[in-house]
Formats: structure tokens, sequence, C-alpha cells
């Protein structure tokens, strides 16, 4: 009698919560493009499996939001949507989850460090949430967002501008004085290709802070970051 074929995806379903009943799917999902370009034999890339994971993804977080914080409006319940379902977010998720070790990748992809790039990652996942959706339907898609979502979801605040230090600060400045926070930098330091930049922001009533950066919005940000706790009740 033949044995039953091992599944190389074992652990990987662990890790996702959904064992798939067609695995050719899950293996199209892992299926970056670099690697379908590469090899004559393979017809398929996840491309499209993550166009339909992006919808479906983006309908249970809708969902989930909308059952848990069941008092909040339509900019509260976005603004939580963003923090989860952003590429930067997805891609933890998929880093979590093990996937930048079990992607399929063409030799260019691999040896400029695709595993571990975002975009790829956060792409990857989607196309798998898009193969359960074939393979096992809203339910299959569910035990994925349930293992890998949910516990982060869990965990937001439902501070509309958790993760976004500058829009925050621009909202207490507008409506204590109806004026913007002012921003200046105040130096550049090092070469031109890793240059360090310092901005300073400031309040109408005086207060500032300093923020350093490799880039002026990345130092914008911190500058916001370090006023705001200067504030009270923020």
């Amino acid at each position: 009698m033949v044995g039953r074929k091992k599944n190389p995806y074992l652990e990987l379903e662990k890790k996702i919560g959904y064992a798939f009943r067609r695995r050719e799917l899950l293996e199209v999902a892992l299926t970056h493009r670099s690697f379908r370009f590469e090899n004559a034999g393979v017809s398929e890339d996840n491309q499209r499996l993550e166009f339909l994971g992006d919808a479906v993804l983006g309908f249970l977080t809708a969902a989930f939001l909308y059952d848990k914080h069941d008092t909040s409006d339509e900019g509260v319940l976005t603004s939580l949507r963003s923090q989860t379902a952003s590429g930067k977010a997805l891609a933890r998720f998929a880093r979590e989850a093990g996937l930048g070790e079990a992607v399929r990748l063409g030799m260019g992809e691999e040896r400029s460090g695709g595993r571990k790039r975002a975009s790829l990652l956060a792409d990857t996942l989607e196309a798998i949430i898009g193969a359960a959706y074939l393979d096992g339907g809203m339910k299959g898609c569910g035990k994925i967002f349930r293992k890998l979502l949910v516990p982060r979801l869990e965990e937001l605040s439902g501070d509309v501008w958790e993760h976004n230090p500058k829009g925050k600060l621009q909202e207490y400045s507008q409506k204590r004085w109806k004026k913007s926070p002012v921003y200046k930098v105040v130096d550049r330091a090092g070469p031109a290709h890793a240059t360090l930049f310092t901005v300073s922001v400031r309040l109408e009533n005086g207060l500032h802070a300093e923020g350093h950066g490799q880039s002026k919005q990345e130092a914008e940000t911190r500058a916001a970051q370090g006023l705001l706790r200067k504030l009270p009740g923020m």
C-alpha cells in the first residue's frame, strides 16, 4: 500500500491556523512572479490571489471592528482598520507565520533580500487568504484571520491618531489656536546618502521639541512625538 504524500506545508498550516484541502492553491499563493518568470514549467503566480485576498481581508477586518467597537463612528473604524490592514502590519503577521521562509522566489529576488521585504510578505499573506477563500470559503479565511489578526485587533486602543503623531498634534493645535504647528529643519549632518535631519516643531504658545531622523519626514514625526509628550493628557 502506497503511503500518503508528505505535506510540505504542514508547519506553515499550523502557524496560519488553516489546513488546505487543495494544497496546489497554497503553492500558488506562495509563488512570487519572479519564480514563475525563471521556471518555464510554472504557469501561475500569486498576483491574482493577492487581489482576491485583499478584498476578503478588508471585509473580515471591517466586520470584526464593526461588531467589537459598536459605539465608534466611521472615522474611528477606518483608522482602526488602517492600523491592522496596512502593508507594514500585514508584513509583521507574515513574518510571525514564517511566510518569508516558505515563499518561492526567483534567484534575483532571493539575492536582493526578497524574503525580508515588507511589501512582498504582505502580498503573500493576502494571496494565502485569497487561496483559503477558494479552498474553504469565508469559513476558511476566518480561521486564518482569527489566528493571525484577531490578537492584534483585540489590542487596538481606538486612538485615531495612534500611528500618526503629526496628525494628532495638528488636531490639537487647530482646536486650541486654529493654527498648525510650525516645523523647521534646524540641522543636516552627514554625507548626502546618509543625512541625519534635525527638525523642530513649535506651537502657538511657544512650546517646542526637536526630533532626529534619516529623512525630514521621520524627524518631523519624532519631533511631534516629543512635543505630544509635553502636553497634558496626551
